[in-house]
């Protein structure tokens, strides 16, 4: 029987070192940077080979694909907020082989996580773009939408996020091992070993786990189904911010939620508060300026519309130059994956670069022949089924293929940061200057709109798989699973996925549609709309703001500060941004808490399990107050809005306490 590559035998340092490994639990390396001498050895042995691709995983990946699917872009059009599904899906997947008893699960596991977390990348990718066209329909009804442009834009989009990434992943998995906090990513392994580990050891950690993930759960669950405390503390629910924010402007906002808490707390505190302070500039500094010395019309409206039609565009093009930035720092990883598909393409690699199954990647012969395919296919799909114009068909073609290949890695920085993926933003700026372009060659009016449209939903959802792949592969790389499967199986759940949500957007447009009365709120997609309408149809649009963030980008980048989290911050609202900085400041009192290096260690390590718990246990019970909705559940809270508030601070103390005094229980290793 024919070996693969990874089995034959390497004479390498890494080989040996992971010959003497031996599978336990996540070792304390794992989440930290390494020494000159240290080697990163997951939990399964990189030198055996495991149960990863089975009928059971295959299946279960799907289904949970489909039902995932529905619900995310259900909850993303009604409330605006697409749950990420990485997270509860682990949960049922570990769940659901204890049930089975089924033995050595884990790396089935990572598989069922892979493939069903397809869901929330392309939920967020269509629902964030493709609903324009409906609210612009109903002002120009020649505009058309088809079941097969949403279902192409968002396979199409899916497969070219995964093929862009796959030559980065050594980059952003393995060599950076440590040096960025991977929020979601930390929290979808630590529920993944959970249900590995074994001994005193291994059930503590999973019942802490257990434990944090409930009490996150119905924490989150209840404020946002009951509403039994205020989910966001604001000065303007009391009488003197009111009176403040009339006069100047100036709020101050938290989320008391426990699944931002816990998100800070991974993040940590220099990237939290690089964020928060970008956040805080917007509010603090820009806003109340434009409402004191802007014009009537500016000085008339509330701070939150200010925030929306004005301050937020300065954060897109703050967003937009970081990427490039980002892009000119990331050239030479660029150039080195370009370089290992042409040395492949000319003979292959030698036998001492055979990497070990952990390692194993889809060849970039193979990665390079299938993005000609899925270009050639995009073409295709852009002449035939969207524009109708070769030279114009020609000119989006290249467009979304040079802005979707290098804002790849501008979208896994940011996920490997913060967690969060300014798709949004990027995608605006996709459509700001694709818009641009197609106005020079002919291309406007309404047929103008819906290339736009169709082109930049392409781009985003290549952007937000991008996103999420890189939280797939490096669940993978700290478990010890084979990319290479991960890599193969992603694009079947981006098929199933791609077609569960045309059809879902097609039915909920017939039952609520998203303009008038009652209908889905849809906000990212009315921002596109917004954007592009003027572009497109003739009309006014904010150039001097997205400068204002490009000259603010360079100049963060002149100064030494992470541009990328900065304008993060400045377009994700205060009130998400400030629990990043409560709860990375607790991480940092809880690292700082004692004399003795192994203890705080020991004690951050702790936290970090029972921030991963208050993740998954907000994003699962997220999952159930979207069904609760669904179902027509809606409770109206009697409760006035002062005492709310009160409560919401009593409960945000609690839990802060909960996080902080738990995680100094844990003991020197």
């Amino acid at each position: 029987m024919k070996k693969e590559p990874y089995e034959q035998p390497l004479d390498t340092a890494d080989e040996r070192i992971y010959a003497d490994a031996d599978p336990v639990e996540l070792p304390e390396n794992a989440f930290r940077e390494l020494g000159a001498d240290e080697t990163y050895r997951p939990l399964m042995h990189p030198a055996r080979s495991y149960a990863e691709v089975t009928p059971y995983s295959v299946a279960m990946g799907l289904v949970l694909c489909i039902i995932f699917s529905a619900a995310a872009a259900y909850l993303g059009l009604k409330v605006g907020q697409v749950f990420e599904a990485a997270i509860p899906i682990a949960i049922i997947a570990v769940g659901l082989s204890g049930a089975l008893r089924k033995k050595n699960a884990l790396g089935q596991n990572v598989i069922i996580q892979s493939i069903g977390a397809c869901s929330g990348v392309i939920v967020a990718g269509a629902i964030f773009t493709l609903p324009a066209l409906y609210i612009l329909q109903a002002k120009y009804p020649e505009i058309s939408v088809s079941f097969f442009q949403i279902f192409c834009s968002s396979l199409l989009g899916g497969i070219l996020g995964i093929l862009f990434f796959i030559p980065f992943r050594k980059y952003f998995v393995k060599d950076m091992h440590g040096k960025y906090p991977f929020p979601e990513a930390t929290a979808t392994t630590q529920v993944l070993a959970s249900g590995q580990t074994a001994g005193e050891a291994g059930g503590s950690q999973a019942k802490t786990l257990v434990v944090a993930s409930l009490i996150g759960g119905i924490y989150d669950y209840v404020v946002e189904t009951f509403g039994f405390w205020a989910g966001t503390l604001s000065t303007t629910a009391a009488g003197w911010g009111q009176a403040v924010a009339a006069k100047t402007k100036l709020v101050l906002s938290c989320n008391t939620g426990a699944a931002v808490l816990g998100l800070g707390y991974i993040v940590g505190l220099r990237y939290a508060f690089i964020i928060t302070a970008g956040s805080l500039f917007v509010w603090w500094i820009i806003i109340p300026l434009m409402g004191t010395y802007g014009n009537a019309e500016i000085a008339a409206m509330s701070e939150q519309e200010i925030f929306s039609n004005y301050a937020r565009m300065i954060g897109i093009g703050g967003i937009a130059m970081a990427g490039v930035i980002g892009i000119v720092k990331s050239w030479p990883i660029i150039r080195q994956a370009v370089g290992l598909a042409s040395r492949e393409l000319q003979g292959g690699a030698k036998a001492d670069e055979r990497p070990v199954r952990w390692q194993w990647d889809i060849s970039m012969k193979h990665v390079v022949a299938f993005i000609a395919l899925a270009l050639i296919a995009v073409l295709a799909f852009f002449w035939f089924g969207v524009i109708h114009n070769w030279w114009q068909a020609i000119v989006a073609w290249m467009v979304v293929t040079l802005i979707a290949f290098l804002f790849t890695t501008v979208a896994a920085n940011a996920i490997a940061i913060v967690g969060s993926n300014p798709v949004s933003g990027m995608t605006l700026m996709t459509l700001i200057i694709a818009s641009a372009i197609f106005v020079a060659i002919g291309l406007n009016g309404t047929s103008g709109i819906v290339a736009s449209m169709v082109i930049g939903g392409v781009v985003c959802t290549a952007l937000s798989m991008a996103g999420g792949f890189v939280t797939d592969l490096k669940v993978g790389y700290w478990l010890g699973s084979t990319p290479r499967k991960q890599e193969q199986w992603k694009f079947l759940g981006t098929l199933v996925s791609a077609a569960t949500v045309g059809g879902v957007i097609l039915v909920l447009n017939k039952v609520y549609g998203f303009t008038g009365d009652n209908a889905l709120v849809a906000p990212q997609a009315n921002a596109m709309a917004k954007v592009i309408e003027p572009l497109m149809m003739g009309g006014d649009t904010p150039w001097i703001l997205y400068m204002t963030g490009i000259v603010l980008a360079l100049l963060l980048n002149w100064l030494g500060v992470p541009a990328l989290a900065f304008c993060l911050g400045m377009f994700i609202p205060l009130s998400l941004n400030t629990p990043l900085l409560v709860g990375g400041t607790i991480a940092y009192f809880v690292s700082h808490s004692s004399k003795d290096q192994k203890i705080n260690d020991a004690r951050r390590d702790r936290g970090t399990l029972i921030s991963s718990g208050l993740i998954a246990g907000g994003a699962l019970f997220g999952v159930f107050a979207a069904l609760t909705r669904f179902f027509g559940f809606e409770y109206v809270c009697g409760i006035s809005e002062d005492t709310l508030q009160v409560y919401g601070i009593i409960a945000y103390i609690l839990l802060i306490g909960y996080l902080y005094f738990s995680s100094l229980k844990a003991e020197k290793k």
